[in-house]
């Protein structure tokens, strides 16, 4: 009997409990009622013209180019200075001036060394006849305090001019170039 009235009280308790939502309801209605939405149309977009790819005889610009490299033979002008092209390009060949610092000065068996620090870290070895930077240059003296080159820089008419400039020991990018 403990048990029956103990239940009945709790249903009792919780039937009170209910909430009434109907002040709620009809003020959500009410705000619905008062808000115009605006939403605006699409734009009207226009109809494109398809056009037919007609430059089917080269190659397509959504297709990467063949690995093969084509070699762009520069016509010589006759009685002129000219690069060898024949040769194999050096490591420090990839470096302009600017990106190279002479480091020291190396002798070993008789044969003199200049040490050359690239702007990537690494440290290369060149000795007179030793090619570096951009435009051929080729080194033609090493003394104590720097490395002079001989570069060959294009003239724009087929023809190249002969440069000299020189590689000292100081911070990168501050080369005296003459």
């Amino acid at each position: 009997m403990k048990r029956f009235l103990i239940g009945a009280s709790s249903a009792l308790i919780l039937t009170g409990c209910g909430a009434s939502i109907d002040d709620l309801v009809a003020y959500t209605q009410q705000v619905k009622s008062n808000i115009q939405v605006s939403i605006e149309p699409y734009p009207e977009f226009k109809q494109v013209e398809n056009v037919e790819y007609t430059a089917s005889t080269i190659r397509s610009p959504f297709r990467r180019a063949s690995q093969e490299v084509q070699s762009v033979q520069i016509a010589a002008t006759e009685n002129c200075a000219q690069p060898d092209r024949t040769r194999n390009r050096e490591k420090l060949e990839r470096f302009g001036l600017d990106a190279l610092q002479m480091s020291g000065v190396l002798t070993i068996g008789g044969q003199r060394y200049a040490l050359i620090k690239a702007n990537d870290g690494s440290l290369h070895r060149v000795t007179v006849g030793n090619y570096l930077g951009l435009f051929h240059g080729k080194v033609i003296e090493i003394t104590n305090t720097e490395v002079k080159i001989r570069e060959m820089l294009p003239d724009g008419a087929g023809c190249w001019q002969e440069k000299q400039a020189t590689l000292g020991m100081s911070a990168a990018g501050d080369n005296n170039n003459v």
